[in-house]
């Protein structure tokens, strides 16, 4: 999946994101950018996916890893 960054800068509340830890279990995160960092569960990620408006979509590469990460923005 090819990513075009923005060149207009977004305005977010919150960024979830699914990545994948070394042994390659996916963990997923919502994240209050400047605030914290909170661990959520698959099923918060994907209720979140499914029902909030999104914003942006940001695929994370990482050319070691067949794993298909991203973020998405609210």
């Amino acid at each position: 999946m090819r990513y075009v960054p923005s060149p207009i800068p977004l305005r977010f509340d919150l960024v979830y994101t699914a990545t994948a830890n070394p042994s390659g279990r996916m963990q997923y995160h919502k994240i209050k950018p400047g605030v914290a960092k909170e661990r959520i569960s698959r099923t918060e990620f994907i209720n979140a996916f499914n029902t909030r408006d999104i914003l942006a979509v940001r695929p994370l590469q990482d050319s070691n890893s067949p794993v298909f990460q991203l973020e998405f923005y609210i």
